[in-house]
């Protein structure tokens, strides 16, 4: 990154993006190589599962068509009874294998693209090796941030839910009960943003800086005020690039629509390479955020202290502590 650290903080939305693309383009051969080894295979993960999933639920469908259309009690009906079982415990089964793999891949491209970053940000020699001998060491963090993320996502659509009985058993059928619905889902649509956002900064925070978890949440929350409407655009911005994609996957390649086979692996191939570039240009994005972040806050990380806990050639990863990244306040001119 040639910005200087106090210019960091007066860039909008296309200056992120401008930034994120210069630094993608100054050093392509390390994200090159991540992108081979990681980030491909996740995009890969990602839409083959589209593809599987669809096949597997067809076969459901058709079977759940013809057995209610079979006489109960007759062998065809226990036939195909049995067949739908095991074909509902293949789909469960095949689900749980992806959302582990997608997970794994994950965060271990978010693990290598951060650090790298990190790296070009203190002018250290950065190769894959490195890159890629760190990595392991940084996912476990991420992996408990992960976690304490799924049980806040999970305890607030939980209180939606709740929040949704209540309507129904009190204004569910009285005259504005629609408009106030609405109001609910809009404002559950606003808390899952928030917090979607909160995580995405909270797994860099993870990786440079010695909070993982709750804190690291926490600290992401911090962060982002002042800059939230800036993060939400382009969380916003870059999810509907993803649906984009996946919904022209899902039609052109998945169900066909109106294309051969030939156009078919063509469009899949194209899918497949524009969501990989998605995938590397996101993670890109979010560790620039997190230092676009930081200077409005006026907090100066020292590129030295910063270097140090970098060093993975000898003894365990060492994640930047609070303390290196000073709140520090520096002399606004």
């Amino acid at each position: 990154m040639d910005r200087e650290q106090e210019e960091m903080q007066f860039l909008g939305l296309f200056g992120v993006y401008k930034e994120s693309y210069k630094i993608i383009v100054a050093w392509r051969k390390i994200f090159s190589q991540i992108t081979l080894t990681l980030i491909l295979p996740l995009s890969f993960i990602f839409l083959i599962h589209i593809e599987v999933s669809n096949v597997l639920f067809r076969k459901i469908a058709h079977n759940t068509q013809q057995i209610m259309e079979t006489p109960q009690g007759t062998p065809q009906y226990h036939k195909l009874s049995d067949m739908i079982s095991s074909e509902w415990a293949t789909f469960w089964l095949f689900k749980l294998i992806y959302y582990t793999f997608f997970l794994i891949f994950s965060l271990l491209s978010t693990s290598a693209v951060v650090y790298t970053i990190a790296s070009i940000y203190t002018a250290r020699d950065v190769t894959f090796s490195r890159v890629m001998s760190v990595v392991p060491k940084v996912w476990k963090r991420l992996m408990v941030t992960f976690l304490c993320t799924f049980m806040a996502f999970f305890a607030y659509n939980v209180m939606a839910i709740l929040v949704v009985i209540i309507w129904a058993l009190t204004i569910g059928g009285r005259s504005g009960g629609i408009a106030m619905l609405v109001v609910i889902g809009i404002l559950y649509f606003a808390g899952l943003v928030y917090l979607t956002v909160i995580w995405q900064l909270a797994s860099v925070v993870t990786v440079l800086e010695d909070s993982y978890g709750v804190q690291a949440m926490m600290k992401s929350n911090e962060l982002i005020k002042g800059k939230m409407g800036l993060s939400i655009v382009i969380f916003l911005m870059l999810n509907v690039c993803f649906f984009v994609i996946q919904f022209l996957f899902t039609k052109l390649v998945v169900r066909g629509w109106r294309v051969d086979s030939v156009d078919r692996t063509a469009y899949g191939i194209l899918c497949f390479l524009l969501l990989s570039h998605l995938f590397l240009f996101g993670l890109v994005i979010q560790t620039v955020l997190y230092f676009v972040c930081k200077s409005y806050h006026h907090q100066n990380i020292d590129k030295s202290a910063l270097s140090d806990h970098l060093e993975v050639y000898h003894g365990e990863y060492e994640p930047l502590k609070a303390k290196d990244v000073q709140l520090e306040q520096y002399q606004q001119v």
